[in-house]
């Protein structure tokens, strides 16, 4: 493992091209993320995965997925899972808690088994950030509610659930998300409340939780850090670790995306500079995927000691 290095890939396509593989095997990431455009059928993602794990020679090999419910479902050309929502999840909660108990068991069970049975053992799950009004719709359904101690409560959930599945877990998108205007994928968010504020509310979501990964939000906090997303913040990374309290792997959101205004490379080593552990690149393109494979160093001997934790919960 020593030898693999600090970022989480995309490929292109339902099978590995020999570009991709040859990709792998030269660069070594310490994990692949699959989407939509990979997934045809169990049987076709099994042999996928099975080909990514036999490069690295490790049954282990972390491969992740957004697999939330609702409208972000990577399994669509598989089962429909439209009105399994965070939103769903929060109000049944809130309404009826036995049944809350009794359905999030069973959806968490089932997104386990569909995971397993195609190799995947990371899910991007869960939402941790607010639903708040007249913010940017990109949340929106995919949280569970607008009151702190409710998301925090079934994210505990969540968390535990799939970590007794055998399923790793990533926290999203820290330290908040909810109050972005805008949309991270195409434009970059400012969020204007005071820190005493944030840590009361949007902040406090993300506190004690086991989850080994958490993905930073690509937001900026205009009273933490005028100018930086919390991904590339040295200030809130720290906040994330003095205030949060959160100890293991932080992995940055994708790093191509639009709220990030400089190329590949610097996005990448300003990620790294910031704090973060791990760098995401999620859309495939092969020179985009260099760009940030060489500029990321060899896994820490932290990440290896958080990575041998995150074998034990999938074994």
């Amino acid at each position: 493992m020593n030898n693999r290095r600090s970022f989480i890939t995309g490929i292109k396509s339902t099978t590995l091209s020999i570009k991709e593989k040859n990709f792998l095997q030269q660069y070594k990431p310490w994990g692949v993320i699959l989407f939509s455009r990979n997934i045809i059928s169990l049987n076709q993602t099994k042999k996928l995965t099975d080909q990514i794990k036999k490069v690295f020679k490790d049954k282990n090999y972390p491969i992740l997925i957004d697999q939330e419910g609702g409208r972000v479902n990577r399994l669509k050309n598989i089962f429909n899972a439209d009105p399994l929502t965070g939103e769903f999840f929060g109000k049944l909660y809130l309404k009826d808690k036995k049944k809350f108990y009794n359905y999030y068991k069973i959806f968490i069970k089932q997104t386990s088994f569909l995971l397993k049975s195609i190799g995947v053992n990371i899910n991007t799950l869960p939402v941790l950030d607010l639903r708040l009004k007249g913010s940017s719709s990109i949340i929106g359904d995919r949280s569970f509610s607008k009151d702190p101690k409710i998301v925090s409560k079934i994210g505990d959930i969540c968390i535990n659930h799939f970590h007794s599945n055998n399923i790793g877990t990533v926290i999203k998108h820290i330290p908040g998300h909810g109050l972005a205007k805008v949309d991270s994928h195409k434009l970059t968010p400012t969020v204007n409340e005071n820190l005493k504020y944030l840590i009361k509310n949007d902040f406090s979501t993300f506190k004690k939780k086991s989850s080994l990964f958490a993905m930073t939000a690509h937001i900026i906090y205009t009273n933490i850090d005028k100018t930086n997303t919390a991904t590339h913040s040295k200030k809130i990374i720290e906040l994330i670790r003095s205030h949060i309290k959160f100890k293991n792997i932080i992995m940055s959101d994708d790093i191509s995306m639009k709220s990030l205004k400089s190329s590949i490379k610097v996005n990448t080593l300003r990620a790294f500079d910031a704090g973060c552990d791990l760098v995401l690149h999620c859309n495939g393109n092969i020179k985009e995927m260099c760009d940030v494979a060489i500029n990321s160093p060899l896994i820490s001997k932290f990440i290896i000691k958080k990575t041998s934790q995150f074998h034990k919960i999938i074994s």
